[in-house]
């Protein structure tokens, strides 16, 4: 990778991240149409139309975009790598370039669907394999090359690690986007409206068989009643209202336990517009009874 192929590609990676962490975990196409980078340049990061943005001043392709709506066959596979299919024509072009990303194993940008004119920014990324024969190549989210990380004779469980890592940098990237995005950035307990102390909670954890990355599977919370909810501190009954902890309730101690937690005991969550959105109540259920047994313990 030449020197200016590594600059473009920071600057351009810095600027998303930044502007990912300002909404909450997603960029919109506007942004990433004439991205403000952080030497006063502007620069396109996503094509105008198609699924592959080749800059022509780039060796190898910077970002591919991948819609559940688009006429080709992407989709994450079970060993925690994402399927990329070539476009339509032969070896050149678009493909060209892709297949020269895996040559030259340089980070890419995968930017996922969420809805119209958002995406879920995955970065940095690498293509891992280049299948020919299926018109398609593989790319994986690691901050290092995979070649790097898998050695020759790389153990089965250095393997497994790998690709655990990769699934949940993708599941977490769109889960998180897709997420706050219903919530419109907002905490369901609080109302706080501000991305930077927002996360993507889930209500099953994901390595629960019931605790798919969905938004019904989620909640918008900030980062006090994310770890409270997480640690107990705080339960959410299948009609959504909050409940605290009996004995927090009872503590004397500062503004931040009298107005973070105790006011909120009794309060009803604010849920998202769309009813498919919602929190799933046989969910919630699972996980109130496991805070309801914190309390008789």
């Amino acid at each position: 990778m030449t020197l200016h192929d590594e600059t473009v590609r920071t600057l351009v990676m810095t600027a998303i991240g930044d502007l990912a962490t300002s909404h909450g975990g997603w960029v919109t196409r506007a942004e990433l149409s004439a991205l403000q980078l952080a030497d006063g340049t502007t620069r396109r990061a996503i094509d105008q139309s198609r699924g592959i943005w080749n800059p022509r001043d780039l060796d190898a392709t910077l970002s591919v975009l991948s819609s559940p709506s688009g006429p080709y066959a992407d989709e994450q596979i079970a060993d925690g790598l994402y399927r990329y299919s070539y476009r339509e024509g032969g070896p050149g072009g678009d493909n060209r370039k892709l297949v020269r990303a895996y040559e030259l194993q340089v980070p890419i940008i995968l930017l996922l669907w969420l809805e119209p004119g958002k995406f879920a920014p995955v970065f940095p990324c690498y293509v891992t394999d280049n299948a020919p024969e299926e018109r398609a190549v593989y790319i994986a989210a690691a901050d290092s090359p995979p070649h790097d990380l898998l050695a020759a004779g790389s153990s089965v469980l250095e393997r497994r690690w790998v690709e655990r890592m990769t699934t949940q940098r993708l599941h977490q990237a769109a889960f998180r986007g897709k997420v706050l995005l219903a919530y419109r950035s907002t905490c369901a307990i609080c109302n706080l409206q501000h991305p930077e102390f927002l996360d993507a909670a889930h209500i099953i954890e994901d390595k629960n068989e019931r605790g798919e990355p969905v938004v019904p599977n989620g909640l918008t919370l900030c980062k006090i009643h994310h770890a409270a909810y997480d640690r107990r501190f705080l339960g959410i009954s299948p009609d959504y209202r909050v409940h605290i902890d009996l004995d927090l309730l009872r503590e004397k101690d500062g503004p931040m336990l009298r107005h973070g937690l105790q006011e909120m005991h009794g309060s009803t969550l604010t849920l998202p517009r769309a009813r498919r959105d919602h929190p799933d109540r046989d969910r919630l259920e699972l996980r109130y009874q496991r805070f309801l047994e914190s309390q008789s313990s």
